[in-house]
């Protein structure tokens, strides 16, 4: 029997993208808010495009943030895509500080107008390479395949982790050096958007939905 797989629909995400993307590598997503059916799902994705402190309200608004922590706790495979996974984070610094789901340790910053002498054009659009950290998560679905691969990224802010363990890849912008994955046992993050980034994304997809 196939696993079943939930989108999160919080009014705010790159649904209709992502459901295609899962559709592409076999499978059939619910789009949904209800309770049951998110705790329910073998496997859920956090979607998200947008200000962070207005999708911290959207989920609030229909009770979902315990709803994604709880599902977290049940050590079923957990996406987030973009700003999905910047709500992973503790806090983010858009629009002043604003508390996220604090599933995985650390903050959420806006990117420097200015460094090393370089200046970044913000927000940061396009396709760049992600790097597997050097001592990569050993036994993880994506060890062998997500180094050296181009993805496509459009956002304003980064994740930095409390802890490196939490890295699964780094990412250069002009000479800035910021995380682009992130993982914690069952939870995963992408900063850049797989179901945009051609059939190397694709397979990010079809590993997360296989785990």
């Amino acid at each position: 029997m196939k696993k079943s797989v939930v989108i999160i629909d919080y009014g705010l995400g790159n649904i209709y993208s992502i459901d295609q993307a899962c559709r592409h590598v076999g499978y059939t997503p619910i789009l949904t808010s209800d309770k049951d059916e998110i705790l329910g799902a073998d496997s859920v994705i956090l979607p998200g495009v947008g200000a962070f402190p207005v999708a911290m309200e959207r989920l609030k608004s229909k009770g979902l943030t315990e709803v994604v922590k709880t599902y977290a706790a049940q050590e079923k495979p957990l996406m987030g895509v973009c700003l999905g996974m910047q709500l992973l984070l503790n806090t983010s610094e858009e629009f002043g500080e604003c508390e996220g789901l604090g599933i995985i340790e650390g903050n959420v910053k806006r990117f420097p107008k200015v460094w090393k002498d370089n200046k970044l054009k913000i927000p940061h659009i396009g396709w760049n390479k992600i790097f597997t950290r050097q001592e990569p998560l050993a036994g993880g679905p994506f060890d062998d395949i997500l180094n050296d691969l181009f993805m496509y990224f459009v956002h304003s802010y980064y994740v930095e982790t409390d802890s490196e363990e939490n890295v699964l890849t780094y990412t250069y912008y002009e000479d800035f050096k910021f995380c682009s994955a992130i993982q914690k046992k069952n939870i995963f993050g992408f900063q850049f958007h797989p179901e945009k980034s051609g059939e190397q994304g694709l397979s990010l997809y079809e590993k997360f939905l296989s785990i």
